[in-house]
C-alpha cells in the first residue's frame, strides 16, 4: 500500500526475551512503527535494546473530575453514550462512582452501563441512577495494585518509608491497601521485621521482638484476624525511636572485610584442643568475668584494623544507654 506499518502490541511484557529481540531489526530499519502497551514497568519487563529505540510514555490515572465528565457523557450522550435510555444520575451517585473508580475509567463506565441496563424506569419514565444503585454496581473499590508490578514496589516503598519516618497513620494506610489488594501477609511481615532492625535498631530493641512475634502470629492465624496483629507491629515500629547505627555498623564492617586482609589475634584464637598452647593460641586472653564490672580492657580487633570503630550508638531511646555504657568502658 506504500504506507509504513504500525504494529501495536498490547501487554508487550508477555513477549519473552527472544520474541522481543525478533522485533528489533524491523524497528531499526523502519519496517514497522512499534507501539507497545504494558501495565508493568517497562524498565523491568522490556528489553533494553527496544527501550533505547523507544519513547516511553507513562499513562497517569485519571483525575476525579475527568471521571465525572466521562460518567456524565456515558449517561447523557445520545451518540457516544447511553443517552437513548433516558437515564439520569444523581449528584451523590456521580460523586461516589468517580471516587470509587480510583482513576480507572473502565470501572466507572462498567458501573454506569450495569446500572442503566439493570434499573427499571421510575414514575417519570426515566432511569434514576441513585447512590444505592451505584453502590450495588461497584461493590469494591478498584485499587491500583499489581503484586508483580510497579504498584507493588511503589506501595511497599511508601510503607517502609512511612514506618521509618515515624508516621503511623501513613504506615497503617499502606498496610491496609496491601491487605485489601491481597498481598501475602508473610511478605508484609518480613518488611516490618527488616524495618525494625534497620531503622529502629537498638533505640528500641523490643521493636524487632514485636515484629518477629507478629510475623509468627500472623502466619499461624491468617486473615482476617492477622490484620490486627500486623497493625500492632506496624504502629509500634512507626512510633519507636529511630536509629540506623546497627545497620551502618555492618556496612562499615563489610567494607573493612573487603579492604583489609586480617588475622585473628593470637590470644583470641581457639585453645580448646591438644597442642594449642604450643602454638601460643589463647595465651594471654583475659576472661572478662574475672574482673570488676565483668570488663577488662584488651584488644579484640585484628592488628590490621586495631582501633577501628564500626558501631556508633545514637542518642535516642535505649541506645542512649548503650552509648553511655560504652563511653564509660572506654574511659577505663
Amino acid at each position: 500500500y506504500g504506507k509504513r506499518t504500525i504494529l501495536f502490541v498490547d501487554e508487550i511484557h508477555r513477549f519473552n526475551k527472544s520474541q522481543q529481540d525478533y522485533l528489533l531489526p524491523f524497528v531499526e530499519d523502519g519496517t514497522v512503527i512499534l507501539i507497545g502497551a504494558t501495565t508493568e514497568n517497562p524498565y523491568f519487563e522490556v528489553n533494553g535494546a527496544l527501550l533505547s529505540r523507544s519513547v516511553i510514555f507513562e499513562l497517569k490515572p485519571l483525575e476525579k473530575e475527568d471521571i465525572k465528565t466521562l460518567i456524565r457523557r456515558a449517561v447523557y450522550d445520545q451518540e457516544r453514550g447511553m443517552g437513548a435510555y433516558g437515564a439520569v444520575i444523581e449528584e451523590d451517585a456521580l460523586e461516589f462512582l468517580a471516587d470509587m473508580a480510583d482513576g480507572d475509567a473502565r470501572a466507572a463506565l462498567n458501573a454506569v452501563e450495569l446500572g442503566v441496563l439493570t434499573t427499571g424506569p421510575g414514575p417519570d419514565g426515566k432511569i434514576h441512577l441513585t447512590l444505592e444503585v451505584a453502590s450495588e454496581c461497584i461493590q469494591k473499590r478498584v485499587v491500583r495494585y499489581d503484586k508483580a508490578g510497579d504498584n507493588h514496589y511503589d506501595t511497599i516503598s511508601a510503607f517502609i518509608k512511612s514506618m521509618r519516618g515515624s508516621d503511623p497513620d501513613a504506615a497503617v494506610y499502606y498496610l491496609a491497601k496491601m491487605l485489601y489488594a491481597g498481598e501475602d501477609i508473610k511478605f508484609i511481615a518480613r518488611r516490618i521485621m527488616i524495618c525494625a532492625a534497620e531503622d529502629v535498631g537498638n533505640a528500641d530493641p523490643m521493636a524487632l521482638t514485636v515484629a518477629v512475634s507478629a510475623a509468627q502470629a500472623a502466619e499461624r492465624i491468617g486473615m482476617p484476624e492477622s490484620q490486627i496483629i500486623l497493625s500492632q507491629a506496624v504502629t509500634y515500629v512507626a512510633c519507636a525511636p529511630k536509629s540506623n547505627s546497627a545497620c551502618n555498623a555492618i556496612f562499615a564492617a563489610n567494607e573493612a572485610v573487603r579492604k583489609y586482609r586480617t588475622t585473628v589475634p593470637v590470644h583470641l584464637q581457639d585453645s580448646h584442643y591438644k597442642g594449642a598452647a604450643k602454638l601460643g593460641h589463647g595465651i594471654g586472653y583475659k576472661y572478662a568475668h574475672d574482673y570488676p564490672d565483668h570488663y577488662v580492657k584488651q584488644q579484640y580487633l585484628p592488628d590490621e584494623i586495631k582501633g577501628a570503630r564500626f558501631y556508633e550508638p545514637g542518642v535516642l531511646g535505649y541506645e542512649n544507654n548503650i552509648r553511655e555504657y560504652l563511653e564509660k568502658l572506654r574511659e577505663q
